[in-house]
């Protein structure tokens, strides 16, 4: 957190260099916050939710809210701002970061007094984040200078694969990152995650056989009909599916399956 702190106030030197700008104008905006997918709130109610945004000293700002709860932030007018909204569930022992967040980027999300999340908006902000962990001092390829309209326009049309069109959370976004700070971004590097083949027989899953929900809000649900194993696919770090049997936690290593109370 130090580390990225550093590096963040770096890239707001540097920017406000760049820019010409000596002072820091700020505004005040309303967060709206998208609903949650239906089967996580049937199965676990609605989320708690940890935002991360840059105050206008460039200082990472956290903010934990309960389902409901209003909230209004100040924003620097100078340069681009992610605003990222992890969903968690603590009576379920399910942390920010198992779940991936909605988010917005400013000022592309705001309208009128308020700054809109969406979930489409959610890996924009955490390829921010990775942009600003992966910056090396090179004031073009600081994250508030990334052409983010033209970004986001790649996933409206049919250039990219037509998976993570549907789901941006197969990429593996660190790694996008940082080749994109060590070259160039390139959209041809924007494709799914290679991914490992998790069995568990499914008495060991209650016979839970589906619909399993992942933690990607725009991922399909998985069914395991007629068979005595279900096959999850398993990408990078800790993976998550929930179904009506239970939680299920697991990497390609290991799995933990937690029924629920």
């Amino acid at each position: 957190m130090k580390l990225l702190t550093q590096r963040l106030m770096c890239l707001l030197i540097v920017s406000l260099y760049f820019t010409g700008c000596g002072d820091i104008f700020s505004s005040r905006y309303f967060l709206t916050l998208p609903q949650a997918p239906e089967p996580w709130i049937y199965l676990m109610d609605e989320p708690n939710w940890r935002l991360e945004w840059l105050d206008k000293g460039g200082q990472r700002q956290i903010a934990d809210i309960l389902p409901g709860q209003n909230i209004e932030i100040e924003f620097p007018v100078t340069w681009t701002n992610p605003v990222t909204a992890w969903p968690y569930w603590p009576a379920y022992n399910l942390p920010p970061g198992l779940f991936k967040p909605a988010g917005a980027l400013f000022p592309f999300d705001v309208s009128g007094e308020y700054l809109r999340l969406s979930w489409e908006a959610g890996p924009d902000t955490v390829f921010y984040w990775e942009l600003a962990l992966a910056y090396k001092y090179d004031d073009v390829k600081i994250p508030a200078n990334f052409d983010w309209s033209r970004f986001r326009e790649l996933f409206k049309g049919e250039i990219l694969n037509e998976a993570v069109r549907e789901d941006p959370w197969l990429i593996g976004w660190r790694s996008v990152a940082e080749r994109t700070v060590d070259s160039n971004f390139d959209r041809r590097r924007l494709v799914p995650q290679a991914v490992e083949s998790v069995v568990i027989p499914l008495d060991l899953l209650q016979k839970a056989n589906g619909p399993w929900f992942g933690g990607s809000p725009f991922a399909e649900p998985l069914f395991f009909v007629d068979v005595d194993s279900a096959v999850f696919p398993v990408r990078s770090g800790v993976n998550v599916w929930i179904s009506a049997g239970g939680i299920l936690r697991c990497t390609n290593q290991t799995w933990v399956f937690t029924a629920w109370e």
